[in-house]
């Protein structure tokens, strides 16, 4: 009798350890993951801010004449493919996801420097007021996208490697936490735009 009761207290004993340390970890893992979804609504509003500044960007420099054509047809298609690809609203993508849309949005950040690269060669669009605010606009919008996937990865980081380490880990999968998803490189992202001045719509090399 004194050994099934003994055996019933170690066994509510344990049970009572599982729940405590479940608690515990489900309350850490909620307060490391809310500042990811947090830190994520931060990063769309700064894409859909650029996404915004488009059509008007698009807008005035069509209005340039024998501006090139083919980069504002890349524009508009990315910022197609871009709005093509549904994101859950307050949730952070899953990994598939996030890799075409961030390289949606890479497409983009092309095509836009592209553009911005051609502009040069055109003294009466760099003149005028309303592209020089626009691109102005462009431009802080870039680097608020920057600095806003900075820290999307820096607070994914802190919450992912969380859930891998033990005790979290044997209650993150039961409490249906998995993996943020990172912002990762895109290859190429770091090669500067071609730029082709050529309007007559032969090729480079053509003689």
């Amino acid at each position: 009798m004194k050994a099934a009761l003994l055996g019933l207290v170690v066994v509510l004993g344990l049970v009572f350890i599982l729940l405590i340390g479940g608690c515990s970890s489900y309350n850490k893992i909620v307060n490391l993951s809310e500042p990811v979804d947090k830190q994520w609504a931060q990063v769309e509003t700064a894409y859909q801010r650029r996404n915004d500044l488009i059509p008007n960007l698009v807008k005035t420099v069509e209005g340039q004449a024998n501006f090139e054509k083919g980069t504002l047809t890349e524009i508009a298609t990315a910022r197609s493919s871009i709005n093509q690809i549904r994101l859950a609203k307050g949730e952070v993508p899953d990994e598939e996801t996030m890799k075409k849309w961030d390289a949606a949005q890479s497409h983009m950040s092309g095509a836009l420097g592209r553009m911005m690269a051609i502009s040069e060669n055109y003294p009466q669009l760099k003149a005028n007021e309303g592209f020089k605010d626009l691109t102005a606009e462009l431009a802080g919008t870039e680097n608020r996208i920057a600095v806003e996937r900075n820290r999307f990865n820096e607070v994914a980081q802190l919450y992912n490697v969380d859930i891998k380490r033990m005790p979290t880990a044997l209650y993150a999968g039961m409490f249906g936490f998995r993996p943020k998803a990172y912002f990762q490189a895109v290859v190429g992202a770091d090669a500067p735009p071609k730029v082709d001045f050529n309007f007559s719509g032969k090729p480079a090399d053509a003689k």
